[in-house]
């Protein structure tokens, strides 16, 4: 028994994910449907700005499972809305309260800010989602040439981030389990359980974002993380974080929380500067995500819980100062690029590619008193690649048509990123029960997909066999 899946996205890139797996000849059920981000172009070479529509049937898709809620993953369900789809959104728990904020989102920038479409979008939207427990096997599809069930397991990406085991039965009894990763986290990622893999599977469609590089251990990315902070507070300029609104924000501000906590409990050489330092969370999104990650607390894990238990806010603290209104946004840019006062600011979008963070970068990036900090993937042909690139070296960036000098400092803390390293995409193999036949590797450029699956083959010693693109 074979596993029929086709790869609509995040096949021979990292964006785009959305991945077809056939129950039987003609009944199919729908892992993701993401955006195209940056220059990644769709399986057929249009480029991914101008592919929105489903290129796809989808009368006979039974449902759709949405592993995580970023939008490189459930940005293109507008469409596939419009294009016919009639059955259940599935996913986590944590993911059905975030889902209906991130569609709105996407449907007021690709669709219509009308307010009365965008409610009738989501109350078909909502009246959609089913949500799902951990652990528990949840039913699909029956018919007479083939069944489904899925099981969604804590992936550690975001909170409620799932990687999806598809249980497949033929007529006579005959079974297949193909597992679909999402996107895997690292461990010891902040508030996040790390993701343990199955028993078994017979099939792993599996991400390979990092499938070449090995993060830093967690203690000395928050190092590194705290000194780029105090080049900062030396210099009198501001750290410019451009961030993904859901999961990254979170995450850098329960590392923020941490780093005052210790500098109050035993004081360093910048401590009074550090009890001074105001950190901006200026994101009206990322706001909302926020604030809804603190009433999902019960889904945290047990270091979190203990923090919080002990008195602490990791997401509420002092010194964290939101900006909501535009103006309020304007002037901010205007009095940090200006003014010799040093700051942290937090802003979408993670990727450079649109949204608050583009007017602190045009402000800044020609004063070497400022720094960026890239603590997430930069897909190829972002500004954020641009900058990532090209910025070290002393070059340029073009923003809305204006070339940009980068003489800020630019930094990257891979560490920080939300996936899996190459070393913990292998042990989510190999520490499973009962090796797959096969792994095929999605969501990664050509050199992580390349190397992941070297060392795969030398990890099983040959015996899974290992399908890159």
């Amino acid at each position: 028994m074979n596993a029929n899946i086709i790869h609509h996205g995040a096949f021979q890139g990292v964006t785009g994910s959305c991945h077809q797996l056939f129950i039987d000849e003609l009944n199919s059920l729908l892992i993701d449907c993401g955006l195209f981000q940056g220059a990644e172009t769709a399986p057929d070479g249009v480029s991914g700005a101008d592919r929105l529509e489903i290129p796809f049937p989808v009368e006979r898709v039974q449902a759709l499972v949405a592993t995580h809620v970023h939008i490189d993953h459930v940005g293109r369900i507008p469409w596939l809305l419009a294009a016919g789809f009639k059955g259940p959104i599935l996913c986590s728990e944590p993911s059905a309260r975030l889902l209906p904020v991130v569609l709105a989102d996407a449907f007021a920038v690709g669709v219509t800010r009308d307010t009365r479409l965008l409610e009738r979008y989501l109350k078909m939207v909502e009246a959609r989602i089913r949500p799902i427990p951990w652990r528990t096997w949840y039913p699909v599809f029956s018919g007479p040439k083939g069944s489904c069930r899925i099981r969604l397991q804590r992936a550690g990406h975001i909170l409620g981030s799932a990687y999806v085991e598809c249980e497949l039965t033929r007529p006579g009894g005959e079974r297949l389990r193909v597992l679909f990763s999402g996107d895997l986290g690292a461990p010891y990622a902040p508030l996040l359980a790390a993701p343990r893999p199955p028993w078994t599977a017979d099939v792993v469609v599996l991400e390979s974002t990092y499938g070449d590089q090995v993060h830093e251990k967690r203690s000395a990315r928050r190092a590194r993380l705290q000194a780029v902070v105090e080049k900062a507070l030396g210099n009198g300029g501001t750290v410019i974080i451009p961030a993904f609104s859901i999961g990254r924000t979170q995450e850098l501000l329960y590392e923020f929380e941490d780093i005052l906590y210790r500098q109050r409990q035993k004081p360093g050489r910048f401590a009074e500067r550090w009890a001074k330092l105001p950190i901006y969370l200026d994101s009206p999104l990322a706001g909302r995500f926020t604030r809804i990650y603190r009433e999902l607390q019960p889904y945290w894990d047990a270091e979190a819980q203990a923090r919080v238990r002990a008195g602490r806010k990791p997401l509420e603290f002092e010194q964290l100062v939101a900006i909501d209104e535009h103006a309020d946004h304007e002037a901010n840019v205007r009095r940090l690029a200006r003014n010799g006062e040093p700051a942290i600011v937090i802003a979408a979008s993670g990727m450079c590619a649109g949204g608050r963070v583009m007017n602190y970068l045009k402000a800044m990036l020609h004063d070497p008193r400022h720094d960026v900090l890239f603590v997430g993937y930069q897909a190829r042909g972002t500004p954020g690649s641009a900058i990532q690139t090209f910025g070290p070296r002393g070059g340029y960036v073009d923003i809305d048509g204006e070339r940009i000098e980068i003489r800020a400092g630019i930094h990257s803390l891979p560490g920080y990123s939300a996936h899996a390293d190459q070393n913990d995409l292998v042990r989510f193999v190999t520490r499973m029960r009962h090796l797959p036949t096969e792994v095929r590797l999605i969501h990664g450029d050509p050199e992580a997909r390349h190397a992941l699956a070297s060392r795969l083959q030398d990890a099983t010693g040959g015996r899974v066999k290992v399908m890159n693109g």
